[in-house]
């Protein structure tokens, strides 16, 4: 292998990689912000078949030791922010001013931007309205902002109509606003002054390249021009070192930090959320993992293989099953439904990917049934 034609990695050691990235082999981590800091963020959702997506992915990464309050605190003491649907340390808000200021984006822009831009001056009114009486009242939810818009906002989907839903999301893009706090599934919002810590803009071109190298960092190997979400911008570029996957099609980017010690890799067995960023992007998951799932929450009963919010198992350096289980918290209980099977499994990879299970029901409080 050399950095300067390319590090030839069998699909093993990529996905050895990947894992390591990730923070799911052994040592496990033991701090909940040095955790956010090296993923980079987590992403806010709280559908809570088993547990909210943040406090899982800790769970998989910390273990038992880790508490959901661990993430409330570091929340509500500012270490953590919330920016466009991800908590992030609170630091990382400097690396996106530059594009705030920017905000709907760099010229040329896409025809989407300039509708985006037009439909926010239109409303003008409004924002400012919704400005003042933040100034004024301080953390409020978005039911009690005012809804002068002049122009209606307009969608084929379940926004249309949602004029200050959609004002405050652009004015959070702006960097005018931010989620002060939540209360359940509520945001309360308030003037990003109050919210964001004053550090200055990071220099847009410094900001991308520092947010690439992160990326690759959190991802371990990634493709140069890949994302994860359709609003992303921050692909990982030319960070890293160039890499090829044998048996795999394309060149990737390799972190060299992660290169070490390949043969000497103390995996662990995990039970991942379906938003776990080791699945999330499924393209990549399918090319290092050869996994096939999708999460099918949004299917039919009928047309599921595996569940609602099944949720695949990690074991070692391999993708190789899923979990089917809802936590029903007033019965004390975890269902587990089915417990799919990729491939043909040892008695040992049994005994942990149960162990795994027991420790899940532990963690949440519940006791482990089976139907």
């Amino acid at each position: 292998m050399g950095a300067r034609t390319g590090h030839d990695l069998t699909p093993q050691q990529a996905r050895r990689i990947a894992v390591r990235a990730q923070l799911l082999a052994e040592p496990r981590p033991d701090d909940v912000l040095d955790v956010v800091r090296h993923l980079g963020f987590l992403q806010v959702d709280l559908t809570r078949v088993v547990a909210p997506h943040a406090d899982l992915a800790l769970w998989t990464r910390l273990g038992g030791s880790y508490e959901p309050e661990d993430l409330e605190d570091l929340v509500g003491d500012g270490a953590l922010v919330e920016v466009r649907g991800m908590l992030l340390p609170s630091e990382d808000v400097a690396l996106l001013r530059a594009d705030m200021d920017a905000w709907p984006g760099d010229p040329p822009l896409k025809e989407w931007q300039e509708d985006l831009a037009d439909w926010v001056a239109a409303n003008d009114g409004c924002r400012r309205d919704i400005l003042a009486l933040l100034r004024s009242e301080g953390p409020t939810p978005a039911r009690d902002l005012p809804d002068t818009c002049e122009v209606p906002w307009r969608s084929t989907g379940w926004t249309n109509d949602k004029n200050v839903m959609k004002l405050l999301e652009c004015m959070e893009g702006r960097g005018e606003v931010a989620v002060a706090s939540r209360e359940g599934r509520e945001r309360r919002w308030d003037l990003a002054e109050r919210v964001h810590p004053g550090d200055p803009a990071v220099p847009a071109e410094e900001a991308h390249r520092t947010l690439a190298r992160r990326r690759l960092r959190a991802l371990g190997i990634a493709r140069p021009r890949a994302l994860e979400a359709w609003d992303e911008r921050y692909d990982v570029r030319d960070t890293g070192e160039p890499a090829r996957v044998e048996g795999v099609r394309g060149q990737w980017r390799v972190d060299p930090d992660l290169l070490v010690d390949l043969d000497d890799f103390a995996g662990r067995t995990a039970i991942l959320s379906p938003l776990d960023r080791v699945v999330f992007d499924r393209k990549r998951m399918e090319d290092l993992f050869a996994f096939d799932y999708q999460l099918e929450m949004y299917k039919p009963a009928a047309k599921r293989q595996w569940g609602y919010w099944a949720m695949p198992v990690l074991d070692g350096e391999d993708l190789v099953g899923k979990v089917d289980a809802t936590a029903e918290r007033d019965a004390g209980v975890l269902v587990v439904d089915a417990v799919h099977e990729d491939g043909s499994w040892s008695a040992a990879r049994r005994r942990r990917v149960e162990a795994e299970i027991a420790a899940l029901g532990e963690w949440l409080g519940l006791e482990v049934v089976r139907r």
